[in-house]
């Protein structure tokens, strides 16, 4: 069994809890489906969003997908000039027998634009 990371992100439309929690669950319960994990192969889930996100912390709406007993933690992303904004993205520390070659990272909403290279 490996250690892998995997990553993502969405974009929202506006500073909103509900689309907030919206948001993070679609992108949670895609890139646990595409690469075929459940909440027992995770260790732990790193959130990042940009600065003009501040009406929910996403890990909120993690635990509402079932990951109350995973580790979580939310920063926020550096403010750069000219960044996407109302951004959210994941990285998620997975156990999984897959090579890194065949993990699926997972970006949606319009995020696709941030990881070219490896959105899926």
């Amino acid at each position: 069994m490996n250690i892998r990371a995997i990553r993502g992100a969405t974009c929202l439309q506006r500073d909103d809890a509900t689309e907030m929690a919206e948001a993070v669950t679609e992108l949670l319960l895609e890139l646990m489906s595409r690469n075929a994990v459940d909440t027992d192969d995770l260790i732990s889930v790193l959130f990042t969003s940009t600065p003009d996100l501040h009406s929910a912390f996403p890990a909120a709406a993690a635990r509402g997908v079932g990951l109350a007993d995973v580790p979580l933690i939310c920063a926020q992303e550096i403010d750069v000039a000219g960044a996407m904004e109302k951004v959210v993205r994941v990285m998620v520390q997975v156990q999984t027998s897959k090579p890194r070659s065949e993990i699926k990272h997972v970006y949606l909403r319009g995020a696709e634009a941030l990881r070219q290279d490896i959105a899926q």
